[in-house]
């Protein structure tokens, strides 16, 4: 078995409408879901082409906004739980075994922001040479204090960090395992903003996908703008009021 760790290997939808969340996400990305046995329960899956990249899941309280939830591979989660908590996180869920599908977690990190660990059972798959249309491109955590997320995810996870200035963004921290880039730590724009992860989904045109997502009910929280040499994105609010980014990577080369 491969693990990848510091990989996002999962990324799941909480809300309390998951069929309202199907009838966007559907016909956006060309997505299907498919439920599937989990114990004595059932889940449903996300599938794009002919493998998952993801999961909706009933949100355990009404009070709870819906989100994506952000799952990053560890190698063993107990350990990683209790390092976290050592350096600043809070506990939001304690290891939990999830039958022959694996073992995960939840903490806030240091700065506010949700996050899940997980191990799975049969590893994680593989990183791709060419990331699909549909399939996730990158997460990124927007905080209040980028400094301490960067000494959090550093101390506890073994990552090393790059820095760049973009446009729109500024200062930007890339988060990397050896040299595969694994995720960006931005500064929030609003200072009173609770802190999140923000996956984006690779599309074939950010335009029109930005034009179908609003004809599906979602709101544009920022208009499709172009980053030299990285692409052109947009950050999209789904009906249920989750965020979600969406990107059209640049040509290589």
């Amino acid at each position: 078995m491969n693990y990848l760790p510091g990989k996002f290997v999962w990324f799941e939808h909480v809300s309390n409408d998951l069929t309202k969340a199907r009838a966007f996400y559907e016909p956006l990305f060309n997505w299907h879901v498919e439920r599937m046995a989990l114990g004595d329960q059932s889940y449903h899956m996300i599938m794009a082409g002919n493998g998952s990249v993801g999961g909706l899941r009933k949100s355990e309280s009404p009070a709870t906004k819906s989100h994506w939830a952000s799952y990053l591979s560890v190698l063993d989660v107990d350990r990683s739980y209790a390092q976290a908590l050592a350096a600043g996180a809070k506990r939001v869920m304690q290891p939990t075994s999830y039958g022959a599908v694996g073992r995960g977690a939840t903490i806030t990190d240091p700065t506010g922001a949700e996050v899940c660990l997980w191990t799975g059972l049969e590893g994680d798959m593989p990183d791709p040479d060419d990331i699909p249309f549909g399939q996730w491109g990158w997460n990124e955590l927007w905080t209040n204090d980028v400094n301490k997320a960067v000494a959090f995810y550093e101390q506890v996870f073994g990552y090393t960090h790059d820095t760049m200035q973009l446009d729109l963004l500024g200062h930007y921290v890339i988060l990397k395992t050896g040299d595969k880039m694994r995720a960006g730590i931005t500064q929030s724009t609003d200072p009173k903003a609770t802190p999140m992860w923000l996956p984006y989904v690779r599309v074939e045109d950010c335009d029109t996908t930005v034009e179908r997502a609003l004809q599906l009910g979602a709101q544009k929280l920022l208009a499709p703008t172009d980053l030299q040499g990285i692409g052109r994105f947009s950050i999209l609010q789904d009906p249920l009021g989750a965020a979600i980014a969406i990107i059209k990577p640049a040509p290589k080369g």
